[in-house]
Formats: structure tokens, sequence, C-alpha cells
């Protein structure tokens, strides 16, 4: 496996939304536009250097290619995360994969797995999996 920097917390969140994009193997429009507005305007990456985004991205698509590579990526994620963005963390992803207005078996297990690592109670779940429905619904 090919040597990877440190991630920051931000590059960890990136990591996160790019990771459940990429799950199905096709980044849509939408998810792509969601994950810069949400760098571009949640207090959460203030001061974040978007150039990163790209290296956070092959990051991830390189690891996608290792046979281990997920679980590669959950170990670089949890250990640049801070625990209480964890949940931040599930609600960018759940808004990237809603973002499009469809989500595939592949996203969804992607999600799940997210929940997982990062340890988050399946009631907080719900109810931030409610919140990315109601503001992505279409009218």
């Amino acid at each position: 496996m090919p040597e990877t920097p440190p991630m920051s917390a931000q590059d960890a969140l990136v990591a996160v939304m790019i990771a459940c994009s990429a799950s199905d193997q096709n980044m849509r429009t939408a998810e792509l536009v969601a994950i810069q507005s949400m760098v571009n305007l949640m207090p959460v990456f203030s001061g974040y250097d978007t150039d990163r985004i790209r290296r956070v991205a092959q990051i991830v698509f390189d690891l996608f290619e290792e046979e281990d590579g997920l679980d590669a990526l959950f170990g670089l994620i949890r250990e640049a995360l801070p625990e209480r963005l964890n949940e931040t963390a599930y609600a960018l992803a759940c808004d990237v994969v809603t973002a499009d207005g469809r989500h595939s078996q592949e996203e969804l297990r992607m999600l799940e797995e997210v929940r997982d690592e990062l340890q988050i109670d399946r009631l907080h779940a719900a109810a931030i999996e409610w919140g990315a429905r109601v503001r992505h619904m279409l009218p």
C-alpha cells in the first residue's frame, strides 16, 4: 500500500463524503456540487484549503483499489477525526448520498459502514438520515 500523508480532521470529513459518493463507482454531479458547497460554506471547514480535496480524493480512490483499502481508509479517518465530529461526518455523508435525489444499494451499504465504523448511535443515525432526506426532498 502506498504511503499516505496524515489527514487533518477536515480531510477526514472530505474523505468520508468522497468515499460515500464513489462507493457506487458513479460520482454524480449533484454529489460533487454538494461536497464542494459544504466545504465552502460549513463552519467545520473554516480555513480549509480546498486544493486538498483533490489529494484526499486520490487517497480514497487509491485505497478503493487495494484489497483491504476500505479498512485502511477507515483507519485513517478514525485516526484523524475527533470523536466529537463523528456525527458530523455521518451527517455530511448522508447529505452527499441524498444530494441527487436517489441512492444506490452500494451507497446505503457505505453509509452503514460509516455508521458502524464511527460508532454512531442508531437513534442518532435515524435522526441524521431523516434530516438529510427532508433537506433533499424533491418538490
